[in-house]
């Protein structure tokens, strides 16, 4: 696999009424950083890492604690 093949670590999916944005990155501090922003603006966000795990809005912490 070459380095652009490679699959980003971190997932974040932000909705609100009708509306999707999705989100890819490697770094951990970056992704809670936008997710954070987006939940503060009313949206329902949750992040994904690489292994399918699920997070939301209260459980940010936990991928910074890692």
């Amino acid at each position: 696999m070459s380095e652009g093949d490679a699959a980003l670590a971190y997932k974040m999916v932000a909705e609100r009424d009708n509306e999707t944005v999705r989100v890819e990155r490697e770094s951990t501090y970056v992704i809670v950083a936008k997710a954070r922003v987006w939940a503060s603006e009313g949206w329902k966000v949750v992040i994904t890492d690489k292994d399918g795990k699920s997070y939301p809005p209260e459980e940010f912490d936990k991928l910074l604690a890692a």
